[in-house]
């Protein structure tokens, strides 16, 4: 006949004296409380592995934070799993292990692991400001928390101070690039669905401001303003170029004497300097390549074309046009990216075809092979429209200009 053992009582378990050496009380059923010379008390579960066979102990917890009761409770939970061939021992241990790994996936080791591969597609001062705003607005509140944990509510209220500032371009683009990681987060499967997708909703949408700049007719007045300005030569060179390639302006700021073929009167721009990360090619009219001969003279020997003043081992900053922009009267009226704009609107309004318009301003062609096409055709074309805009820019610094522009010939 079977030994039965009888069950221990909440007296039994509280009474359990410390001995000169650790003993073992059985409550039965493989349930185990093991007092130790130390006065601590331990609950077991011993069993037999369901594949081995080979006699384990699992550690359940220790007396009294976990009671008689709940220790046979953790028993008949354990004794359920082995009736299924479940190591109760290796089912815990993978549940913890499955726990670690969430608890490390954080919104911001996430937004790290996106961000990675988001920086290799966007220009180096976009993704700057992009994680800056994560450090400001996000990172202080909720970086810390898993990224299987965050829900609406919580990263709403984490964004009401930025939206009662008025900030709601930054606001945005914040939630925007919230939401990116959160489908990167389900995509890369540490998450199943994003929960965010609709907080945009419970914020005011920002009121559309375009990049200011000024029309076509009043070219003349910036080119004067340029001519007779107390600007540095570099500067002013650095505006006459920018406003002639029609390039933004961190490409023209950081542009090196190494990237223009002379020869064959191009710009190289290589990808990791595009907003786009696509290499592009800038045909040079004969009214750069003068403007280019000119600053030769003073940053030639430098690497960079339009050199930083205090350090000319450096280019310029992006803001150094913009900056010269005001000094010279253009302020509230016009900024560096706005030379654009007005390359863009003039080119328009006279008829040039607006594919060639954009890939002269580096816009990425959504289409696939609309793009391919015109990366491989439109250079030519693009080289007679930047012929064109040189002219109408040196009409208007010379005092010809004429808004019918006779005497320009318009290609599309």
């Amino acid at each position: 006949m079977a030994k039965t053992t009888k069950p221990l009582t909440n007296t039994e378990v509280k009474q359990a004296k410390v001995k000169d050496k650790d003993y073992t009380l059985l409550d039965g059923e493989g349930l185990q409380l093991r007092v130790k010379t130390s006065g601590t008390k331990s609950w077991l579960f011993n069993y037999y592995h369901p594949i081995t066979k080979k006699r384990k102990n699992l550690s359940l917890g220790q007396y009294p934070a976990l009671t008689l009761a709940e220790a046979r409770k953790q028993r008949a939970s354990s004794k359920e799993l082995l009736v299924n061939n479940i190591d109760p021992k290796e089912h815990r241990d993978d549940l913890l292990s499955d726990k670690k790994l969430k608890m490390s996936f954080t919104l911001e080791s996430i937004a790290l692991d996106w961000f990675e591969v988001k920086k290799s597609k966007i220009a180096e001062t976009t993704s700057r400001s992009l994680w800056r705003n994560f450090e400001n607005h996000l990172f202080p509140s909720i970086g810390h928390r898993p990224i299987d944990k965050i829900l609406a509510p919580e990263v709403i209220k984490t964004l009401k101070p930025l939206a009662s500032k008025g900030s709601l371009e930054t606001l945005h683009k914040v939630i925007g690039h919230l939401n990116e990681i959160m489908k990167h987060a389900v995509n890369t499967g540490r998450i199943h669905h994003n929960p965010l997708a609709g907080i945009r909703t419970a914020f005011k949408t920002p009121k559309v401001t375009h990049m200011v700049t000024i029309r076509p007719e009043e070219l003349p007045e910036l080119m004067k303003a340029i001519s007779y300005s107390n600007i540095t030569l570099v500067t002013r060179c650095l505006l006459e170029f920018q406003l002639h390639t029609m390039v933004r302006s961190s490409e023209a700021a950081n542009a090196s004497w190494d990237e223009i073929d002379f020869e064959n009167m191009s710009w190289e721009i290589p990808a990791e300097r595009m907003k786009m990360k696509v290499k592009h090619t800038v045909p040079i009219t004969k009214q750069v390549l003068d403007l280019l001969e000119h600053v030769k003279q003073l940053t030639g020997d430098r690497k960079y074309i339009f050199p930083a003043d205090k350090q000319p081992n450096k280019p310029s900053g992006s803001e150094r046009a913009n900056k010269a922009l005001q000094r010279i009267g253009f302020k509230g009226r016009l900024v560096a990216h706005g030379m654009r704009s007005l390359a863009s609107t003039t080119l328009n309004e006279k008829g040039f075809d607006s594919d060639v318009i954009e890939a002269a301003l580096a816009h990425q062609e959504k289409n696939e092979v609309r793009r391919a096409y015109n990366r491989s055709d439109y250079l030519e074309r693009r080289r007679k429209l930047m012929y064109w805009w040189s002219e109408f820019i040196e009409q208007a610094q010379h005092g010809n200009f004429s808004t019918s522009n006779k005497g320009l010939k318009e290609v599309g």
